[in-house]
């Protein structure tokens, strides 16, 4: 039985994961197998928190003409969607899971309140962050920041649809060459694009790895949780 290197996490999940090939909306297969990977490594007794983002239904900078802050606001809507959806899934296989949102809408989730949501967790419960920060101006990978800071997480995992961080990008660049570990002051320094450089910098403050990997390689958070070498380690 593999054993978890890691007791507590932070899953970021892209809204793009979810659609899978059809490429928005939510694509229940995919769904599916994104759940089985999440219940295994929770039966390693691992404390999961996940953020979501929205990108497969609205990102902010989609609304060229909008004001910026409506624009985000309705990226953050999108994030609910996707968190509601995330919850049925594990919730039909038996895994308790609440989500909390960083805007009030009670009458479909949580407000995000940090006690309760560290009451959830040691109660061996899948917490759903939903809305990001709450804040426009804000990416949802600087919310999964955030919240992996106020609940201990020991590290932040970044599943991708891309095996890792690149020197360049990979789509653009045939030689662009994958780094196996980076510090956090290289990463800014490089002006590399896997995560923004506010969340970055809230992680280096706090002492949180990122390890960015492929969630759909073979067992992919399972390796990263149980110390596999897989992806990029920020550090």
């Amino acid at each position: 039985m593999k054993k978890a290197v890691y007791k507590r996490v932070i899953i970021k999940l892209s809204g793009e994961a979810l659609a899978g090939e059809q490429g928005n909306g939510i694509n229940e297969q995919v769904l599916d197998s994104i759940t089985d990977q999440i219940i295994a490594v929770k039966n390693l007794g691992v404390e999961i928190g996940i953020i979501v983002g929205g990108g497969n239904f609205w990102r902010g900078r989609q609304g060229k003409e909008m004001d910026r802050t409506t624009a985000d606001h309705m990226g953050m809507l999108a994030t609910i969607i996707n968190a509601l959806g995330l919850q049925d899934a594990l919730e039909r296989k038996g895994v308790p899971t609440r989500v909390q949102t960083a805007l009030t809408i009670t009458r479909v989730a949580e407000p995000y309140i940090l006690r309760k949501a560290m009451s959830h967790l040691n109660k061996g419960r899948i917490v759903i962050f939903a809305c990001g920060t709450g804040n426009p101006y804000f990416t949802t990978d600087t919310g999964a920041a955030l919240r992996a800071a106020e609940i201990n997480a020991e590290v932040l995992l970044l599943a991708k649809n891309v095996d890792g961080i690149y020197d360049s990008d990979p789509k653009t660049n045939p030689n662009a060459k994958k780094l196996d570990e980076v510090s956090y002051k290289d990463y800014i320094a490089q002006g590399l694009k896997a995560m923004d450089t506010t969340a970055i910098t809230i992680c280096m403050e706090n002492n949180i790895h990122v390890l960015s990997f492929g969630l759909f390689e073979e067992n992919a958070l399972m390796r990263a949780v149980t110390g596999e070498k897989i992806g990029t380690l920020i550090k």
